[in-house]
């Protein structure tokens, strides 16, 4: 819960007395390796803060090729934003690629903590622009940077990714085929 009620420091000044009158909304989830936090075409009514582990979020191509957008690690808010806000169907999946551990509010409840605090009204607008630049960053990272940075920018930003995740998630991620990420890995250590 420390780190919790920290992340919240970082974007918010909730005071001590403020987050303990609003910790009772959350709960904690457990979730085991391969476990879903999110499937797809299901509404998502949870939003989770991921105290231990990690999750990948994925969705399935044309093909029916799974295609991995992002790995959500530690000290982090995740969840199927549109589906959570619109409260329609999944078009993502979150699976634990870990035993993870989170601290879930579901969305009534979000919406009680917003109409009662001020404060919650700063750190769901403040979460809402961490998103949109991460997600703009993301585009921009797509569409801009050579698989090999790709995978250098994994490397510095999340190394722990490179370590839990499987090979064909991590290329996809990359938008490599598995023999790419394998030749890129080999340039690297040289």
């Amino acid at each position: 819960m420390d780190k919790f009620k920290q992340f919240l420091k970082s974007i918010s000044s909730i005071t001590d007395t403020e987050y303990n009158e609003t910790i009772s909304y959350f709960s904690k989830q457990n979730l085991l390796k391969g476990d879903f936090f999110v499937k797809q075409d299901k509404v998502c009514r949870h939003i989770g803060f991921i105290l231990k582990g990690t999750l990948r979020t994925y969705y399935m191509n044309d093909k029916g090729e799974e295609t991995t957008s992002c790995f959500c690690t530690e000290n982090n808010l995740t969840t199927s934003y549109k589906s959570f806000i619109l409260q329609q169907p999944s078009n993502i999946i979150l699976q634990a690629i870990e035993e993870t551990q989170l601290l879930v509010i579901d969305y009534e409840n979000l919406q009680k903590l917003y109409a009662k605090s001020t404060v919650w009204q700063t750190i769901g607008r403040a979460v809402a622009e961490r998103e949109y630049i991460v997600m703009e960053q993301y585009a921009s990272i797509l569409n801009n940077e050579t698989a090999k940075e790709k995978y250098l920018r994994l490397l510095k930003e999340q190394p722990s990714v490179l370590l839990k995740a499987n090979i064909e998630d991590i290329a996809s991620y990359l938008g490599v085929t598995r023999r790419t990420l394998s030749r890129i890995r080999q340039e690297i250590s040289k």
